[in-house]
């Protein structure tokens, strides 16, 4: 076990100052351009990948080579605190690539990971495809189904996915399916779809209240065959799960799509604190500037008072961001600390960024200010990869050992 410090090293250092400065040189004033154009920023992760940021090396160093687990915080929140839309355009591919790395055999991982970002020559996206327009926080009663082809060694796969980041323009799909409806959780399966497959189109592209620059559609699978090597985990894995889920027994491996989002959502809860450290730096010097009555508004108590508060939100969701990416390293969690993480990260970045509007009066209600789009971006960590409420219900049983429903 690494032990757990605050204190980083040089190499943590250097990366997080290097991301921050192609975060504030790049990303951030690229921000409100395709926040208004709702588009993928392609010239954005193009420079991202120029330089490594988009890259599997990157990922494999930040998230699977660092024994501490807070390189991929330290960059997640650096990247965010630029633009959060943008920030999830460089690393939702990321979301894919943790799949694999969560469900997939060694081979497969060392496969399919690195095309899920390609190269800096032939630029490669990859979208993690498990919601779906009936399923979103309950994903044991997803209803797209794989139906295996024996004779064929196939898997016929048909269903319609929602909320998919990158989801259609993707090159390589992760597609989490149920395989035996009645098992529930316990009876589904992931599966890699490659670019060229086909059976596999984007449905709607969501126009969002927030992270608007990132890609967000429904994926439709209709007849999507892929080889039986590309189930992630292998049959005989499979098989030997299913077989014991009927019998009753219990299991010590999670499903598909839980095994991959507990993995991230410290990386999600470090994304939220990135921007609401953003939206506090924007109005501490937005208070330190403006005048009223004579005086900035800073040496009001109200706004000071609000301003100390905001600080010590941030501070408290990065400690318990950095507590979850430690111990998802070192030996896992006990009472779902990474739950803990994400759930207070998201409220921190909502009740932070709402109160950096108010901060500003009328201008922070303006899109000529960027705290605007850091409220609409924010909002939505209370929501994916867990709403806020979920996150409270896996505590809850962590804490209780019950089944609270």
């Amino acid at each position: 076990m690494a032990p757990f410090s605050l204190a980083l090293d040089d190499d943590q250092r250097q990366i997080r100052d290097w991301i921050h400065d192609f975060a504030a040189s790049v990303v951030r004033p690229a921000a409100h351009e395709w926040d208004e154009r709702e588009e993928f920023p392609w010239p954005i992760v193009e420079e991202a990948a120029k330089i490594g940021l988009y890259s599997f090396d990157f990922f494999a160093q930040a998230s699977m080579n660092d024994p501490t687990g807070l390189t991929m915080p330290l960059a997640l929140e650096e990247l965010f605190w630029g633009d959060a839309g943008i920030g999830l355009a460089v690393f939702g591919s990321g979301l894919a690539a943790a799949g694999i790395a969560a469900n997939g055999t060694p081979e497969q991982v060392l496969e399919w990971a690195p095309q899920c970002f390609g190269t800096p020559e032939d630029l490669k996206l990859a979208a993690f495809c498990v919601s779906e327009p009936d399923a979103g926080s309950d994903v044991s009663s997803l209803k797209t189904k794989a139906v295996y082809d024996e004779a064929k060694d196939t898997w016929v796969l048909n269903g319609t996915k929602a909320w998919a980041t990158n989801g259609g323009i993707a090159h390589t799909h992760v597609v989490t399916a149920t395989v035996d409806p009645a098992l529930g959780s316990r009876g589904q399966a992931t599966f890699v779809v490659p670019e060229g497959t086909a059976g596999i189109a984007q449905g709607q592209k969501y126009k969002k209240h927030g992270i608007r620059a990132s890609h967000t559609a429904e994926v439709v699978l209709s007849d999507c065959r892929v080889p039986g090597s590309l189930l992630l985990g292998g049959k005989d894995k499979l098989d030997e799960k299913l077989a014991r889920a009927r019998e009753g027994a219990k299991t010590k491996s999670k499903q598909p799509a839980m095994a991959t989002f507990e993995a991230t959502r410290p990386a999600v809860g470090a994304m939220a604190v990135g921007i609401a450290r953003a939206a506090y730096e924007e109005s501490l010097a937005y208070a330190k500037d403006r005048y009223a009555f004579g005086k900035p508004i800073i040496q009001n108590q109200s706004i000071a008072f609000m301003l100390a508060d905001m600080l010590t939100e941030i501070d408290a969701a990065r400690l318990l961001v950095w507590r979850a990416a430690w111990l998802a390293r070192n030996g896992g969690y006990t009472n779902a600390e990474g739950s803990m993480a994400k759930l207070k990260a998201g409220r921190t970045a909502v009740w932070v960024t709402e109160r950096a509007i108010q901060i500003h009066g009328g201008y922070g209600y303006t899109r000529e200010y960027p705290v605007e789009r850091m409220h609409r971006d924010s909002k939505i960590f209370d929501i994916f990869e867990g709403t806020e409420q979920i996150q409270q219900l896996v505590i809850g049983r962590a804490i209780s050992g019950m089944r609270i429903e």
